[in-house]
């Protein structure tokens, strides 16, 4: 019975979601014409879109690696691997709400194949929040900047400096897991989370890979900032670099909530009320380059649903 309600509640959240995210597209398609959308598109921003799309290879390839790092106990597992399920985790990520979903599916698959599911269920989660830091770390590097550029409500720097304490708390947690009492009352119904805190207090043994993975971020956060780049380039936009890092990372934050399905309809709003609302960038062309974001995206699905299906020609 309770299964079954919690069932429901999760198909009711799912629909709210997709609600959102349809609703979304129609009202900003509803006030910005796709024809004025794709008068910015031409053959011309086709060195731009395959730059994006050599960054997202890029992208995974440091994921892998950085995953790669963090798995400091087993078997010698080949790189390839690590990038197979990295490619599977995309696939998932544009299927399940808050990006998050993809984490969930490889870090399990993985430990499940390998006979190490707390491992790596720590070192994908570790990996995230240690991307989230490198993401707030840049923003905030950027900030001054940005504002000496351009009239930033402060409430965007509020909501990213309470996402930036979060998630440093979540790290301490991480680290020092195992010395946070848990009620027996939760070790009963979560028989995993004793495992999952050794496996991620060993990290305090691994400082050098720890570090690593730190830089590993810190080069994918370059990237994500150049493919936003390559955007507006490809709609013969330039942006302050400043000004970029800062609405790029304000977009990232507010499409990680789970109000839709991956941000689908969010990030777009988000993006004009950003680029459009306080640069005055017109709407057509700030949504012309937010579009383009789904090629590497796709580029990056499509490879994770050929791992899936050549993992089943295997099965």
């Amino acid at each position: 019975m309770a299964d079954n309600k919690t069932d429901v509640k999760l198909l009711v959240k799912r629909i709210l979601q997709l609600v959102v995210s349809v609703g979304g597209f129609a009202y900003i398609f509803y006030r910005i014409p796709l024809a004025s959308v794709m008068d910015n598109w031409s053959l011309g921003m086709t060195p731009w879109v395959l730059a994006t799309l050599v960054a997202a290879n890029l992208t995974m390839i440091i994921q892998a690696n950085r995953w790669k790092g963090l798995s400091v106990q087993g078997p010698e597992i080949p790189f390839k691997t690590y990038y197979a399920f990295t490619a599977m985790g995309y696939f998932f990520n544009n299927l399940l709400p808050t990006g998050f979903g993809g984490d969930a599916v490889k870090s399990l698959a993985f430990g499940k194949k390998f006979n190490q599911t707390s491992q790596s269920v720590s070192a994908v989660f570790l990996a995230r929040i240690q991307g989230l830091l490198a993401m707030f770390l840049c923003f905030f590097a950027a900030l001054p900047f940005a504002l000496n550029k351009a009239e930033i409500p402060f409430i965007y720097t509020v909501i990213m400096t309470i996402a930036l304490l979060v998630c440093t708390a979540i790290v301490v947690l991480c680290l020092f897991s195992d010395k946070v009492p848990i009620p027996e009352i939760v070790l009963n119904k979560l028989t995993f989370i004793p495992k999952l805190q050794k496996s991620l207090s060993i990290y305090r043994q691994h400082k050098k890979q720890v570090l690593l993975s730190s830089l590993d971020s810190l080069w994918l956060q370059f990237l994500a900032v150049f493919m936003t780049y390559a955007y507006f380039k490809a709609v013969g936009q330039s942006i302050d670099l400043s000004i970029l890092v800062v609405f790029t990372y304000i977009t990232t934050i507010v499409s990680m909530l789970p109000i839709s399905l991956n941000g689908i309809g969010v990030r777009e709003g988000i993006q004009v009320a950003l680029f459009t609302g306080i640069l005055g960038i017109p709407a057509p062309v700030v949504l012309s380059a937010g579009l383009l974001g789904y090629f590497p995206l796709v580029f990056q699905a499509v490879q994770g649903a050929i791992v899936l299906v050549a993992s089943k020609k295997q099965a």
